[in-house]
C-alpha cells in the first residue's frame, strides 16, 4: 500500500488514484500528485507593480498618492518605505510609515526601491 497524501481541501486521509490524478472518497475533489507537490513547496511570492518579487525586509517606493481613511492628507507618491513585511491577503504588506504608523498596503503600488 502506497503512502498516498491527504486531500488538500477536506485533509481526508481516504485519498486514492484514479488514473494520473488523485481522488478525495469525501469531498470528491481530484487533483495531481505533480501540483500537490508544487503546493507544498511554494511559498507566498508578492510582486511590485513592475513585476520584482518582494522579499522581507525590503525598501519600497509607493507610486501613487494614496488616500488614507481618518487621515487628512494622503500618502505622497514617491515615498520610501523601509523594512516591510509580507502577508496573505488582499493588502499584502505590512509596514510602518512615517507621519502615518503601521500600515497595509497593496503591493500593485509600490516598486521595489
Amino acid at each position: 500500500m502506497q503512502n498516498l497524501p491527504p486531500c488538500p481541501i477536506c485533509k481526508s486521509a481516504y485519498a486514492y488514484e484514479m488514473g494520473d490524478l488523485l481522488v478525495c472518497p469525501e469531498c470528491g475533489h481530484e487533483w495531481s500528485p505533480e501540483a500537490e507537490q508544487e503546493e507544498v513547496s511554494s511559498e507566498l511570492v508578492v510582486k511590485d507593480s513592475n513585476g520584482n518579487i518582494l522579499q522581507d525586509g525590503d525598501s519600497v517606493v509607493i507610486i501613487k498618492d494614496l488616500p488614507v481613511k481618518g487621515a487628512p492628507k494622503p500618502i505622497k507618491s514617491g515615498t520610501k518605505v523601509k523594512n516591510i513585511r509580507l502577508v496573505e491577503g488582499d493588502h499584502n504588506i505590512d509596514c510602518k510609515i512615517d507621519g502615518f504608523g503601521s500600515m497595509a498596503l497593496k503591493s500593485e503600488f509600490v516598486r521595489k526601491a
